[in-house]
């Protein structure tokens, strides 16, 4: 495993962060190998929501930390103030306190190491949501928080208006970033990090939280342009663009003797700015797959082939 460091968390923190979305209490047998398995390779950062499965994501993390006794060697991601089943926003001062209090007991820990905001509203003012998670900090409920699914705008707005009150900032971004350039959002308010983001990312030095950075699997061999059976996988990221990278990746796969799911991971991972890759395998040979990609170093010229640029 490889490691890298977030703001405002002294551990560091695993490049390849395990995203539980499959994991829930009502198959903790599958809880169990997944997580332990992600430890075995020296994994120490878990990505958890309010929203994966109603809850019982966290809960079931929760109670696989309570048998492993391993709290305090892990990094945990939280997120809160989703949207509501409407869409109607909820990044208030009140709806982060709510989903804070509620995520902490479903886990049952006393805080988070990171926390980050779901979504984003962009009508709301930045000043009382920085002021809101500053206050968490200082409560000790949370260590650092940041922005999922947050432009590189509102986050740069959020952080100066930190710098000027002396308050702590925002220390991560966590927007959709992979290989597969997406059609449309996979889910309403979700933020794709461009070329323009990337060079902020870049000049700046910010940590980026890479999530579907796999692209949901559109580089393992399981889909074809002609098998339209998922159709979400169809709206986002179906397009004659992106079946041209997944061939590039195949080719390149058989030059370096790895999988083209790996070559797709390593071009996330070799960017030239912080990035931490969220996974979301389900099985512990998906999961090594994933480790795999750790040992791929693309060149700046490999990444700009596979994205179609050169």
């Amino acid at each position: 495993m490889e490691y890298g460091h977030l703001p405002g968390i002294d551990t560091p923190v695993a490049r390849l962060i395990m995203g539980t979305m499959v994991c829930t209490t009502d198959n903790m047998p599958l809880t169990r190998e997944l997580l332990d398995a992600y430890v075995a390779t020296g994994g120490n950062c878990l990505d958890t929501a309010v929203v994966y499965a109603g809850g019982r994501s966290e809960a079931a993390v929760g109670q696989w930390m309570r048998e492993r006794e391993n709290r305090d060697r892990l990094v945990i991601v939280a997120k809160g103030a989703h949207p509501k089943a409407d869409g109607a926003p909820r990044v208030t001062p009140e709806a982060i306190e709510e989903d804070i209090e509620a995520s902490l007991e479903r886990m049952q820990t006393d805080r988070f190491d990171l926390y980050l905001l779901h979504r984003d509203d962009p009508e709301a003012p930045v000043g009382p949501i920085v002021r809101c998670l500053d206050d968490q900090v200082r409560r000790g409920r949370i260590r650092a928080f940041g922005g999922s699914n947050w432009t590189h705008r509102r986050v740069a707005e959020a952080n100066q208006y930190a710098a000027e009150h002396g308050l702590m900032g925002f220390a991560a971004s966590s927007p959709y970033m992979g290989l597969a350039v997406p059609n449309e959002p996979m889910w309403q308010g979700c933020v794709h990090l461009d070329a323009e983001a990337k060079r902020w990312h870049e000049e700046t030095g910010f940590p980026a939280l890479a999530w579907s950075s796999q692209a949901g699997g559109l580089f393992t061999g399981r889909y074809h342009p002609d098998d339209r059976r998922n159709a979400d996988m169809v709206r986002v990221y179906y397009s004659d663009a992106n079946w041209e990278r997944v061939r590039r990746c195949r080719v390149l796969a058989g030059e370096r003797g790895c999988t083209p799911n790996q070559i797709a991971l390593a071009y996330v991972l070799c960017h030239p700015f912080p990035v931490f890759a969220l996974i979301g395998p389900r099985s512990p040979s998906e999961l090594r797959d994933s480790v795999g990609a750790l040992t791929i170093d693309l060149t700046s010229a490999e990444r700009s082939w596979l994205n179609l640029e050169a």
